[in-house]
């Protein structure tokens, strides 16, 4: 689901932020000055096959070129069988603290006795922000990242990145605080914009206060020797399909990648993660969630050839958070 309000139902303190004319944090790991750097990545792997074989075509058969898993989902050791013997995909962990769906859900890694507050009355994670938010405690938030984290290292899996399944990580300073302790401690790049920010930042209407702190995380991240995004471009969930209701895959195609023409071409240079959601078309997934509609539209719109001939007419860069790790730390 799409991630709520990223960071911006934290109260700050401070005083306006003035924008300088730094250099990018794409610069700063020695890509082009004045380039768009994209990663290109698929959320929800794990959480379902359509999920899983959405997100290895994305990749294998068009654009995409990063993904990261849902550790508590049914389909998590369909993925990670199939990433040990490719182990050249950029796979992170999508950390999981909901299970939003009505008849499928998925329960915390840690057990419900260590992490009561995150547990519903089904014994599932809760459905809603909002309900983590009411019931759960920081410690147990952190509790259940560990217990994502050990278990896909328990299975041979080392993510190359950290980021966070509907924003729930950000939901409160306290959840903010562990999530990237947790990656910095464990020297695994977060998913965070810490840059100029100039699509997240019109998205989320962010106020100056809450963009200093994007910057103060950002400089605190990079400081840790840890990679930073200068923005985040996060809208293609709320893209529903051609206004004339027609969900045919020719038209969900052209709808999409048009939009993710449109969204790339307003971004700024710099190091920007594109998100979006991938499945397949089958009969079955329809019956988890009404939003099969935009997810196979991400999908056909990755491996239709004219977004990669957009990418590559406008001379757009595409990386990986691997990359983006390996880069620095060649940086002093």
């Amino acid at each position: 689901m799409k991630k709520v309000s990223l960071l911006f139902a934290i109260l700050l303190s401070g005083s306006a932020f003035a924008q300088t004319t730094e250099p990018t944090y794409a610069e700063k790991l020695g890509y082009p000055k004045g380039k768009k750097v994209l990663i290109i990545h698929v959320d929800d792997v794990g959480m379902s096959y359509e999920s899983n074989q959405g997100a290895i075509k994305a990749i294998r058969e068009g654009v995409a070129n990063s993904l990261s898993v849902m550790m508590p989902c049914g389909w998590v050791p369909g993925f990670v069988h199939y990433w040990k013997e490719n182990r050249d995909i950029d796979a992170g962990l999508h950390l999981t603290m909901t299970s939003e769906w009505k008849d499928y859900r998925w329960g915390p890694l840690a057990g419900k006795n260590q992490v009561k507050g995150l547990t519903d009355p089904e014994g599932a994670l809760w459905r809603g922000v909002a309900d983590v938010v009411k019931n759960a405690s920081p410690g147990e938030v952190e509790t259940e990242i560990r217990a994502q984290l050990e278990r896909a290292r328990t299975m041979g899996f080392e993510p190359t990145h950290l980021d966070s399944h509907m924003g729930t990580l950000f939901a409160t300073p306290e959840f903010l605080e562990r999530y990237l302790k947790v990656g910095m401690q464990e020297k695994i790049p977060v998913m965070f914009p810490g840059g100029h920010n100039t699509a997240i930042r019109g998205e989320e209407k962010m106020i100056d206060k809450q963009f200093e702190m994007t910057q103060n995380v950002g400089k605190q991240l990079w400081a840790a020797g840890l990679p930073v995004l200068d923005d985040l471009e996060n809208t293609s969930y709320g893209w529903k399909g051609p206004e004339n209701g027609d969900k045919s895959a020719k038209a969900l195609q052209q709808y999409k990648t048009a939009k993710y023409i449109e969204a790339i071409g307003k971004l700024k240079p710099g190091l920007t993660m594109v998100i979006m959601h991938c499945t397949v078309h089958t009969e079955v997934f329809p019956q988890i969630s009404d939003s099969w509609p935009t997810r196979e539209g991400d999908f056909l719109a990755m491996i239709d050839p004219e977004l990669r001939k957009y990418i590559e007419k406008e001379g757009i860069i595409l990386t990986t958070w691997r990359e983006a790790m390996q880069r620095r730390q060649k940086v002093k």
